[in-house]
């Protein structure tokens, strides 16, 4: 494999070019830093994986970033505006970002970093005094750990119910992304089963789901199983333990809505500690720096397992908190966050 090495020296590495990522390298920038920003896929790449008619919860002024205006004529941002608006974000402020680059592991310390990633091309090192980890969570999903969770009709992402029309699908989950995905399958012409551990809704769904999901239930529209569980899924069946008796539904697709753990693989094998209960990685809540001198985290990282403490609304201020530690002054406030701002 060939092996791609640069001599420059960067001020910042950032590994993710999520909002949150992006919002860094702007604080980075105004500040005179060099910064260069790398990802596994392309800008945003967790938002190019949500359902294809998503909208967020947020307004437009709550995901933008660096006072650059995110106008809209709708008072909700979807998919595809989010994604015009991080595109125009990176060309605006001139963010160095290296698309579709893997990186493998952070070596070194602070002043003397050294990123490994990998490239179509081959690998590659990327030098930096300082790195700040921004991968966020999407990718690495909540897995139930039962005997057919693998097989090829078996999906932790939802995208459309087009591929589901008038056939049999299982949707698994109580929150936003089940209820949506539930309700978008069955306007689509699927037959759909919804499957939950719980005996009802998550806490946190969203005010003009709810409604809009539990009025299908009731009709009969959306069949419902509470308080049940996956404990196999068969190439056209799934097997459901519910309240100590066994059933088998036949399915065609199975879409399991069972959220994200944030991905800190990186941060772990780099030294930073992770709190087994709550996977927040070991760091300052003032200057997000690790126990690694001069590793740093961003975005949904910093809560660990708890995804709703932080969103793109709060996470966008985590840049200048690095940036003003690195400069040697006083971190700035927390921002305030609304409830679940997110798609």
């Amino acid at each position: 494999m060939t092996v791609h090495s640069a001599s420059e020296v960067h001020d910042l590495v950032i590994i993710g070019a999520g909002p949150c990522g992006l919002a860094a390298a702007i604080s980075a920038g105004r500040e005179g830093l060099d910064a260069v920003v790398l990802d596994q896929g392309p800008v945003c790449s967790a938002i190019t994986a949500y359902p294809i008619d998503a909208t967020f919860f947020s307004t437009a002024e709550k995901l933008s970033l660096g006072g650059l205006p995110f106008v809209l004529a709708d008072p909700k941002p979807t998919r595809r505006d989010a994604l015009a608006y991080y595109r125009a974000v990176v060309t605006h402020f001139g963010l160095r970002v290296r698309q579709y680059e893997r990186v493998t592991r952070i070596e070194g310390r602070a002043g003397a970093f050294v990123v490994h990633s990998e490239t179509l091309a081959g690998a590659r090192q990327t030098r930096g005094k300082a790195v700040i980890v921004a991968t966020g969570y999407w990718g690495s999903p909540n897995y139930l750990g039962v005997p057919g969770e693998d097989l090829p009709h078996v999906t932790h992402v939802y995208r459309e119910g087009h591929e589901a029309f008038q056939r049999r699908a299982i949707v698994v989950g109580g929150g936003n992304s089940a209820a949506e995905a539930s309700l978008d399958l069955w306007r689509c012409g699927a037959q759909v089963t919804h499957v939950h551990f719980g005996p009802t809704w998550d806490m946190r769904i969203k005010p003009w789901v709810l409604p809009d999901i539990s009025n299908r239930m009731k009709e009969g529209s959306i069949a419902v199983c509470w308080n049940s569980r996956v404990v196999e899924i068969r190439p056209d069946a799934v097997v459901l333990e519910t309240l100590g008796s066994r059933e088998v539904l036949p399915a065609d697709h199975v879409y399991l809505m069972t959220g994200f753990a944030p991905n800190v693989s990186l941060l772990r094998d780099a030294g930073v500690t992770i709190d087994p209960e709550t996977g927040v990685p070991a760091h300052d809540p003032d200057t997000l720096e690790t126990e690694v001198a001069g590793l740093y985290i961003v975005g949904v990282v910093v809560a660990g397992f708890d995804a709703n403490k932080v969103f793109i609304e709060n996470g966008r201020y985590h840049g200048d908190k690095i940036v003003a530690h690195i400069l040697g002054r006083g971190a700035p406030g927390e921002a305030a966050v609304s409830e679940d701002p997110d798609a």
